[in-house]
Parts: structure tokens; C-alpha cells; sequence
């Protein structure tokens, strides 16, 4: 079989799950605050993957304002009961102090494109559950348990309890079936079965470097689960020079011919500060069933960064630049998203060629702000695009924007000064964790011309960040200093690794803080990657 380099899922894809239905392949993922909720991809070969809905699409199933960095939809579970499927999420309200606002909810749809039902609400007692569909037609809600007296840390164990589809609801006793290790941190369960055993899959030791799978297993559903010979079936956490770090949190899937394999989140970092700017990132292992009847990775438990697939992977696709243009009967195109608002109408429009954004709250707002943006998958890249607006004065901005978070971002505007004169102002929150500011002093404005559209441009080579413009008839020239990329990362984020949980954007935004709507356009965008050789991975 061919070797496939992983990541399979490049760039903020993260707490995969996944599921296979005849011959069809899908892995659900974490979108957290970005919408529309949950990506799914689909393949039918394990190598080659295409997006192919985000089914949290309106306002019925999901708004996320208000909800702050890294919250939101957290570990999707989507199965299939032979009849229709099924997925699970966590719209997180809250995650930081001394408790956590965990609504967990459950949608179905006949077919994955859907449409998907309006949810059920199941219960907030923690965060990323998983349904599992028992071979007597009973359903189960594995969840874990937060207990906000339980310190330093809150997860409390993994917790079991039916659910009746019919009713809606959870029905019948409940119990902590399995504590997890000393590693702590226990959730992302996941219940299979097989051969008379009901396995137990964790994720266990934090998001960040000491992240793991955890496998146990039981005769009976209630436990008791006694713990793999191995206990951690990948982890990263006793291999600080492996390519693919932070592994953790898995799912198993089978193939047609009985073969199985186990996808789990990873990250990639760079530079000698271990920083990853493409997020989590799903990576897939090639499993066994022993005689023993354990489940082990192939050269396991250290993820491998090259695996025997079904089929080689074609990656013309992922090095073309991508040229996106506007077109109301086409819509946003599906690599987009944007923050929070189940409310599109509000603050962007597709039309007359032309993407246009409304000026609402402030860059970093965690209620209603325009942005629309596109996941960074590739260390270096270039971007670009040509904006229509009309400024006022310094409340009013538009622009190009490498974003993380609140926290994290950098965004070259067109901006105007209190007298009126437009120009372009960088503003740069490099190095503000934990406060959130802006970079003091800013780089000095550049006065532009009152009318015409400006073109805006960033390069990005492994960390070094450059912006650029030009306008109208002119080349395009350097703007500003070279900034540090590396910070729109996990471990940069408002709450570093254990916190932060997304992934580098480039996109495009508009505030207008004087609250009257002021409007820009952008005529098209590219993202363009860039094989360079600081891409290497440094650790």
C-alpha cells in the first residue's frame, strides 16, 4: 500500500471522529467559535479528503455570541445507526474560572449533506460526549463529568447513561464507569464493541505536549474497565522530537476488507519555542488487533508521520493557489467561515462581484464582528486581495487580517486619521498575551489618496510576517515591519496550550465602532502556498 505522509487533515482540524458507512469514509472536526459548526470531510480511500458540509448552519442549532475564544463547538461524535446519522457537539459557554457552561445537543439527518434535524438538548454535566449504538438497538451517552470542587482539575471521570431517541432524552440510572489514569485530564470517550468486549477510548493529559489515547475495556457496558498493557496507545509525550506532537484524542474505524485504523489530533510546531500555527491537525495510525484482543498502533504508541494507506493521496489540489472571486449565485465559497453569528445578513453580503463586509464591533469582538476568513494549511503562504472603502475617521477600519484570537492577530486597514485624511494602519497584538492589547507604539500610518481601491497583500515564510499594498496602477510595496507569525498559535493564544484550541486564519474584516455601518468591498481573494525552506519542522 502507498505511504501517505499526515497530516490527512492539514491545518486546524481538530478532535477528529470518525465513521464509516459502506464505502463511504467521514471524519467530523472541531470548529469551535467559527461558523458554521462542525466540518465533516468525506473520502473513500482514507488518503484523499474533501470538505463536504458544515451541518450547524442556522440560528435553531447554534449561536455562538458571546462565546469566547477557543469555545464553542467542541469534539463533534458522528455515527450512524444503520438507519440515519447522528452527531453530537458541546456549544461551550464558558471554559475558563471555576466552572465551565457545557450544553451538550444531539442532530440527525438522513443523508450527511442533510439537511440536519433542529437539536435535541441532552445536558451540560461536561464537555465532548459521544453516542454509542449497542447491537441491541439501546443508545448511550458517554460523556465526561466536570466536578468544579474537584482541584486543581475538574474532570471528574467518564460517565454513561441511555438515551432514549424517542423521548428525546436520557433515561435510566447513570454512573461513572472509568476515572482515567494518573495522566488526568480524562474526556473525548468513545464506546466500541467487539468480540464480547466493550472498549473504552480516552483522551487524556491536556491538549498540549503531554497529550494521549487511552484504551481500556470490560465485558460489561458498566465496567469495570481495566486499562490497555500499554495504557497509552499514542502519545507524543516521551518523544519530544517527533514530527507530530500533542497527539491525543482518537477515533477507531474498520475497513471493508478488516483492516483497522485510529485517526487523533496532532500538531506540527516549529521554531526552537515549539509553536503551532496550523492548530491541531487530524493525523490518521495504522492499528492491529492483537491475540490478546488489545488494539495497538503499528509502531506504536509514537505516531508515525508516514502510514500504509488504501491509496496514494493526490496533492495537487493543496499546493495550487487559490483564486477566489464573489458570485451571489455561487455564495461564499465553502473554505470560508466567520465568527460566532448564525446572523450572515448582518455582516456580509455576497453581490454585484464583490464581497462586502458591514462595519461592526472591533477586531477580536466575542459578540458580532465582521471577518471572513479561510484556514491557514501551509507555514508559508501569500495572500492577497483589493478593498473599496471610505473612511471617515480612526473608528472606522477595513483590511487584510492574520488572525488567531482576540489576543493574536495582525491586520493591515484602511483607516482614516481624526481629521478625515484616509491611509493605512497596521494594528498588531504581537506579543500581548495575556492582556489582549495592541502593540505599542504602532507602526507609522501611511497616508493614501481619499478615493480609489487599495490592494493589500501578506507574505508569511515560516514565522517572518510581511504586509504589502499598492494602488491602483502600482506595484505592490512594503508596509511596516517584518512581524513574528509564530504567535498565531496554540501555545500563543489568550490561554496558551491548555486554552487555546483553533488555528492560524487570513481573511478579511471591517469595524466600524462609531456603530454606522459602514460598508467595504473586496473584489476577490488569494491564498496562494509556498513551499519554503523554513517549513521544516524544528523542534
Amino acid at each position: 500500500m502507498p505511504l501517505v505522509r499526515n497530516p490527512i487533515l492539514p491545518g486546524f482540524n481538530a478532535d477528529p471522529s470518525i465513521l464509516r458507512v459502506k464505502d463511504d469514509y467521514y471524519i467530523a472536526t472541531s470548529t469551535f467559535e467559527w461558523y458554521p459548526g462542525v466540518q465533516i470531510h468525506h473520502s473513500k480511500d482514507l488518503a484523499n479528503w474533501e470538505l463536504v458540509t458544515r451541518p450547524l448552519n442556522r440560528k435553531s442549532q447554534l449561536d455562538m455570541r458571546g462565546d469566547p475564544d477557543s469555545c464553542g463547538v467542541w469534539a463533534p461524535c458522528l455515527t450512524h445507526d444503520g438507519e440515519k446519522f447522528y452527531l453530537v457537539y458541546t456549544d461551550v459557554k464558558r471554559k475558563d474560572g471555576f466552572t465551565k457552561d457545557t450544553p451538550n445537543y444531539i442532530v440527525t439527518a438522513d443523508r450527511i449533506e442533510g439537511p440536519w434535524s433542529d437539536p435535541y438538548y441532552v445536558n451540560s454535566s461536561g464537555f465532548d460526549p459521544s453516542l454509542f449504538h449497542d447491537d441491541d438497538g439501546k443508545k448511550w451517552f458517554v460523556n465526561m463529568l466536570q466536578d468544579h470542587r474537584r482541584r486543581p482539575r475538574s474532570f471528574a471521570g467518564i460517565r454513561l447513561q441511555q438515551w432514549d431517541h424517542e423521548k428525546g432524552s436520557l433515561v435510566g440510572p447513570i454512573k461513572t464507569i472509568f476515572h482515567g489514569t494518573e495522566l488526568d485530564l480524562v474526556e473525548g470517550p468513545h464506546l466500541y464493541k467487539r468480540n464480547g468486549w466493550y472498549y473504552l477510548l480516552t483522551a487524556e493529559g491536556g491538549t498540549a505536549y503531554e497529550h494521549a489515547c487511552t484504551l481500556a475495556r470490560s465485558r460489561e457496558i458498566w465496567g469495570p474497565y481495566e486499562l490497555h498493557p500499554q495504557k497509552y496507545i499514542i502519545t507524543s509525550k516521551d518523544a519530544p522530537h517527533n514530527a507530530l506532537q500533542r497527539a491525543g484524542h482518537g477515533d477507531i474505524v474498520d475497513t471493508p476488507d478488516g483492516k483497522t485504523y485510529i485517526v487523533h489530533l496532532s500538531g506540527r510546531p516549529t521554531t526552537q519555542k515549539r509553536r503551532c500555527v496550523l492548530g491541531r491537525e487530524t493525523a490518521i495510525q495504522e492499528a492491529y488487533w492483537a491475540d490478546d484482543d488489545w488494539l495497538y498502533v503499528k509502531n506504536g504508541p509514537i505516531p508515525s508521520l508516514f502510514v500504509d494507506l488504501p491509496a496514494a493521496r493526490d496533492d495537487t489540489s493543496y499546493w495550487a493557489e487559490k483564486f477566489y472571486t464573489f458570485s451571489a449565485k455561487e455564495g461564499l465559497h465553502k473554505d470560508f467561515q466567520w465568527l460566532r453569528t448564525p446572523d450572515t445578513e448582518r455582516i456580509f453580503n455576497v453581490k454585484d462581484g464583490e464581497l462586502q463586509l458591514t462595519g461592526r464591533e472591533s477586531v477580536g469582538s466575542w459578540f458580532e464582528q465582521a471577518l471572513v476568513a479561510r484556514r491557514q494549511t501551509h507555514f508559508s503562504y501569500d495572500a492577497e486581495t483589493t478593498v473599496s472603502f471610505s473612511p471617515y475617521d480612526e473608528r472606522q477600519f477595513a483590511g487584510l487580517t492574520a488572525y488567531y484570537c482576540r489576543f493574536n492577530f495582525f491586520y493591515l486597514t484602511v483607516t482614516a486619521h481624526s481629521d478625515g485624511q484616509r491611509e493605512l494602519l497596521i494594528l498588531s497584538s504581537e506579543a500581548s498575551w495575556p492582556d489582549g492589547n495592541l502593540k505599542f507604539p504602532l507602526a507609522d500610518p501611511v497616508k493614501i489618496p481619499q478615493e480609489g481601491k487599495v490592494r493589500l497583500a501578506l507574505s508569511i515564510r515560516g514565522k517572518a510576517l510581511q504586509f504589502s499594498y499598492a494602488l491602483e496602477g502600482e506595484e505592490l510595496k512594503n508596509i511596516g515591519p517584518v512581524y513574528d507569525a509564530s504567535i498565531l498559535s496554540d501555545e500563543c493564544g489568550g490561554h496558551q496550550a491548555h486554552g487555546s484550541f483553533t488555528g492560524a486564519f487570513v481573511g478579511v474584516a471591517a469595524s466600524d465602532i462609531n456603530g454606522t455601518e459602514t460598508n467595504a468591498s473586496f473584489d476577490y481573494f488569494i491564498y496562494r502556498p509556498v513551499e519554503h525552506e523554513s517549513d521544516r519542522y524544528e523542534i
